[in-house]
């Protein structure tokens, strides 16, 4: 049989568990706007006074009141996986999107100050010759018009240059970011795995590394494996990032291309510091190295419109130096190679000039205006104005490269958009389940209270019992 006193112990333990789900669910309420915080439930169970029971100590109490066994926090496991999955894939494909549509604006087309009206611009200016090849006022404005053609070219592949320097530099505050972040969760991993030993409830430490976490994923597309001890592993790719309570690091080789001219000679590689073996990364990162690889996006556009200018150069420069300037001289050629490049240097879109500053060394015309008899017919100028319309010109070559980039960019724009739905989908339920619901707490709240209410009323009633027991007991014949 139990003792009187029993009661009051069963009471108190009854305070104590309501009291903590109060606390619980004032840390929810007090967190609902902490982005990562995961809401925690109390679980409690029943203390049973026949723990162990045996043939000579059994009771029949109805029990040793309430205890908190644990207090969870509601995650699932499965929608992080997911959402590690999609948004290191969103990741991906939002910086690939924003990279093409920084490309798509360097070019500006359709528009009247972009590379295709500077090109007809040239055109018309060699038809305008053709008519007055005498003339040295159309001459100068086709000079003009040649020098603004080789500048759009010039300002175009300087532009790539310059995003393809800005990303290199993106790239290696990344890596060093993720090295950091790694670093962190091997950290956070000791902390839990000794806390959860030592029978503590490590929830905000998990929150930590859940938001360490999703930001790997996006950087680097990184995904995670939770252990039984409570730590969690990171891959990049199939390698380890984060090994429970050891990190590794990445690196961007020593010797990689800084600028975009460089990729002619070396590349960029992303490695694991201790093997040397590439990086397999997906998310932003991903994104970058497929941008400024050798190879890559923006060493296919900077070529393509290297052909542009190479074509530009030569299908003028072979009709122009068979013609002869209104001086007699011959065999020169419009544009160069200019700022001051070896020669014999390749005409590339980022050195393409204009070699003739003086009007009367446009060669217009077939014959020699100097000969016997003086001939000036302007017919080269006529000729060199119809390469506007070749297949096989500057022209037909950029309208494929603006085509080609049109088609990819919309195309990258679309797969970003259907991907970033998806991955708010995926926040949504993982939300859902682990968001703070304030009505929900509201209603633990009053439950809780109600509970430590009745909780108080039971020892109220307990002490009332033993003071009539205590104090009016036996006072009859006194």
């Amino acid at each position: 049989m139990g003792s009187t006193f029993g009661g009051i112990n069963t009471a108190l333990t009854s305070l104590y568990a309501q009291r903590r789900g109060l606390d619980v669910t004032g840390q929810n309420i007090a967190n609902a706007n902490t982005e990562g915080y995961s809401r925690q439930r109390v679980t409690m169970r029943s203390l049973n006074t026949n723990t162990v029971p045996g043939m000579y100590s059994m009771s029949n109490e109805a029990g040793a009141g309430v205890v908190v066994s644990s207090v969870d926090r509601l995650r699932s496991a499965g929608l992080d996986q997911r959402s590690y999955i999609e948004h290191g894939t969103s990741a991906y494909h939002t910086e690939r999107a924003g990279s093409y549509g920084l490309i798509e604006e360097v070019f500006a087309e359709p528009s009247d100050t972009a590379l295709q009206a500077r090109l007809q611009d040239l055109w018309d200016g060699w038809n305008a010759v053709a008519m007055n090849p005498g003339q040295a006022a159309p001459k100068a404005a086709l000079l003009e018009q040649a020098t603004t053609a080789a500048a759009s070219l010039n300002d175009a592949a300087a532009s790539l240059n310059n995003q393809y320097t800005t990303n290199r530099t993106g790239l290696d505050i990344r890596t060093a970011e993720v090295n950091k972040t790694a670093a962190e969760i091997a950290k956070l991993n000791k902390e839990i795995v000794v806390a959860t030993a030592a029978g503590l409830q490590p929830n905000e430490l998990a929150d930590q590394r859940g938001q360490l976490m999703l930001k790997l994923s996006d950087m680097i597309g990184a995904t995670a494996q939770t252990l039984p001890n409570g730590s969690m592993n990171v891959y990049v790719g199939n390698a380890a990032l984060v090994s429970e309570f050891t990190s590794q690091a990445i690196e961007v080789a020593p010797g990689s291309a800084t600028r975009l001219e460089d990729l002619a000679t070396t590349g960029v590689n992303l490695r694991w510091v201790d093997t040397g073996l590439p990086v397999n990364a997906g998310g932003t990162m991903g994104a970058q190295m497929e941008l400024l690889s050798k190879g890559g996006t923006l060493d296919e556009i900077s070529g393509r419109l290297d052909k542009v200018a190479a074509a530009l150069a030569k299908t003028v420069n072979d009709l122009h130096s068979t013609g002869y300037s209104i001086d007699g001289t011959t065999g020169m050629n419009l544009f160069i190679a200019g700022g001051g490049v070896p020669a014999g240097t390749p005409i590339t879109a980022a050195n393409i000039a204009v070699g003739i500053t003086d009007t009367r060394q446009l060669a217009v015309s077939a014959g020699d205006p100097t000969g016997t008899p003086p001939v000036l017919d302007g017919s080269i100028a006529d000729s060199l104005s119809d390469l506007g319309a070749s297949k096989s010109g500057a022209d037909a070559e950029y309208q494929s490269l603006i085509g080609d980039l049109g088609v990819v960019a919309q195309s990258s724009m679309r797969r970003r958009d259907i991907q970033v739905s998806v991955t708010e989908q995926v926040d949504a339920a993982r939300d859902a389940e682990s968001g703070v619901n304030l009505d929900e707490e509201m209603t633990n709240l009053l439950t809780y209270q109600r509970g430590y209410e009745a909780a108080s009323r039971v020892l109220t009633t307990i002490d009332s019992m033993l003071d009539q027991l205590i104090n009016r007991t036996g006072l009859v014949g006194r």
